[in-house]
């Protein structure tokens, strides 16, 4: 059992002996014991401990299991009824193996759960799940989200919500429902191209049906039959330019470009690029391409013309800033509202700022990356945007290509800075 859970006043605490958080915090985490059971017991239900009689309602005890992750995980008993008393339960293993299908089937992301079996000499048994809070935050297979106050659940409402997942940053921010989109708030050319180019979807009646597709088919919306809930994932990859604009502000990209080496310059141009992936990945080119070449071969040497005063164009290599983009959209740490994603293009240099969470990042994870070792932060956003049918040409080899093609176009090697939750990458051009 998560021992640390019980460290709070509302335990009983038998005078003259270890208090009860005392002993499980120097207890080494194996098979809860009888006397531990009984001291948990004795204190009733609060924040870290819910007791049932049986398992009765699955939908019920989903929502109990979810809120004790998304507080501060806690243990769920069964067997216990309302005034404390053991009555024990007639069919633990039936018990212990719906709680394995509900944590791994009916919770997002799945929950490891961590069971004990305990008997007493009547012959009586009791079950105790215990919940460690590892992935916050934890939703229902629909799409609602709990929190634990005292000894009640509470769902967390749509206007909680955003205030509070900004406090918990979620790794897998991708996955969170947007309970204020709809259907009409998607590309759906965008979609059923890129689902036609696997499979004829329902090419007998040709009916489209965008809400059942994302749910079941993409597994990005949740909700049940009256209801449909997108996730970030689905709208940052299909959404309608203006509706992504108004729903999730945060996907801004700005562009810069400054003439000179570095952002004390004179800015030249800055642009706001918005709308989904595909979208921004073609618009960011295309404003790198305004002052800059690309090429695929290394460059001859170009040579100032004295005559007019002025420069040659900064030129990289195509496929290593093409890669330098895709990464920065596919990449980007979305839990983070106030940290924009920005280009910046220089005279002699492009800089990518991403958000990017550095505790626990640096330094071993900054280097690794270096071989092609990543943690994605957006598994799923990743999976689509790579795929050709998606429509976005991304070349292969991702940062390791980036180091290798942009020091032989321009013989500097690329610069890596992870610092104050953000990710920076600086290419230099050829001279």
């Amino acid at each position: 059992m998560a021992r640390r859970r019980f460290r709070h006043s509302q335990r009983y605490e038998s005078p003259g002996e270890l208090s009860h958080k005392e002993y499980l915090l120097n207890q080494p985490t194996q098979t809860t014991t009888r006397t531990e059971l009984l001291r948990l017991i004795r204190g009733g239900e609060d924040t870290y401990l819910e007791l049932k009689v049986k398992l009765s309602n699955p939908e019920k005890i989903t929502q109990g299991i979810v809120a004790l992750a998304n507080t501060d995980g806690g243990t769920f008993i069964f067997g216990v009824n309302d005034q404390l008393r053991i009555e024990g339960v007639s069919n633990p293993e039936e018990i212990i193996t719906e709680l394995n299908r509900i944590c791994r089937e009916e919770i997002v992301p799945p929950l490891v759960p961590i069971i004990d079996t305990i008997a007493f000499d009547s012959g009586k048994r009791v079950i105790a799940l215990d919940v460690e809070p590892r992935k916050r935050p934890y939703r229902t297979r629909d799409g609602r989200f709990y929190l634990r106050f005292g000894d009640e659940k509470r769902e967390v409402t749509r206007e909680q919500l955003s205030i509070w997942l900004d406090e918990v940053r979620p790794l897998g921010y991708e996955n969170i429902p947007l309970f204020t989109s709809t259907e009409d708030d998607f590309d759906d050319g965008l979609l059923w191209t890129f689902a036609k180019a696997f499979e004829e979807i329902n090419a007998i009646s040709n009916v489209y049906d965008t809400e059942e597709f994302l749910k079941k088919d993409m597994l990005m919306a949740v909700g049940n039959a009256d209801e449909f809930y997108p996730t970030v994932a689905a709208l940052v990859l299909f959404g309608k330019k203006e509706r992504i604009e108004s729903l999730f502000p945060r996907s801004v990209i700005h562009v810069r470009r400054y003439s000179g080496d570095n952002g004390a310059a004179q800015l030249v141009e800055s642009r706001e690029v918005t709308g989904n992936l595909l979208f921004q990945y073609e618009e960011i080119l295309r404003f790198i391409q305004r002052y800059c070449d690309l090429e695929k071969d290394t460059p001859k040497r170009s040579k100032t013309n004295d005559t007019m005063h002025v420069n040659p164009r900064p030129r990289y290599h195509l496929y290593a800033i093409r890669e330098a983009v895709a990464n920065m959209l596919v990449h980007r740490d979305l839990v983070y509202r106030d940290i924009t994603s920005r280009i910046n293009i220089y005279d002699g240099s492009i800089e990518f700022i991403n958000a990017r969470r550095t505790n626990g990042f640096v330094p071993p994870a900054s280097r690794a990356i270096r071989y092609g070792i990543t943690q994605r932060i957006n598994p799923q956003i990743a999976a689509v945007f790579g795929r050709r049918e998606y429509g976005a040409a991304v070349p292969q080899g991702g940062l390791p290509m980036i180091l290798k093609q942009s020091e032989r176009i321009s013989g500097r090697r690329v610069e890596i800075y992870t610092s104050n939750d953000e990710f920076k990458l600086k290419i230099y051009s050829a001279a």
